[in-house]
């Protein structure tokens, strides 16, 4: 067994001992390599009380290499491609560190949908949204599209 699958199994069992209530990360039952995870858009932001859905593969180098995450639910964000869902996100490219996990990496994600940078956009159109301090427009598109296309979280009869 390499070290990847290692690890994976390793992460897999921190999960089930710690779940987080803002992301659930589900492994494929015939790789274990490949993921699916599900995150809690943040509060404050127009993603709030939706749920995301991302798919993940990590490579046999992991943890040395970041996984491939793309988003899967279509997002309005400047950060992420419309119809590719690519993110652009420093520690799922260059400053990946193998100290990262899974659950680490989503934890990036839902800070990045709560803090969007506009520096360098995969969607032109929000990212100029935000550069030039539209942040109503912003914030009224990324809401339509997040009503559009992402999951409400489930009311839970513990939360009424």
């Amino acid at each position: 067994m390499n070290s990847s699958v290692k690890r994976l199994r390793s992460e897999l069992a921190a999960l089930r001992r710690n779940p987080d209530e803002s992301i659930e990360l589900n492994v494929s039952e015939e790789d274990i390599r490949v993921w699916s995870a599900e995150i809690k858009g943040p509060p404050d932001s127009p993603y709030a009380g939706h749920v995301f859905v991302l798919d993940v593969t990590v490579g046999a180098e992991y943890p040395n290499t970041p996984p491939l995450i793309r988003m899967r639910t279509k997002c309005f964000h400047p950060n992420i491609h419309f119809t590719t869902g690519e993110i652009c996100l420093d520690i799922l490219k260059k400053e990946w560190l193998p100290a990262w996990s899974l659950q680490s990496a989503c934890r990036a994600i839902i800070c990045l949908l709560g803090e969007p940078a506009a520096d360098s956009p995969l969607n032109c159109d929000a990212g100029n949204m935000v550069r030039e301090g539209d942040h109503i427009a912003y914030f009224f598109l990324a809401r339509m599209y997040t009503i559009e296309f992402a999951r409400p979280v489930a009311v839970t009869a513990s939360a009424l």
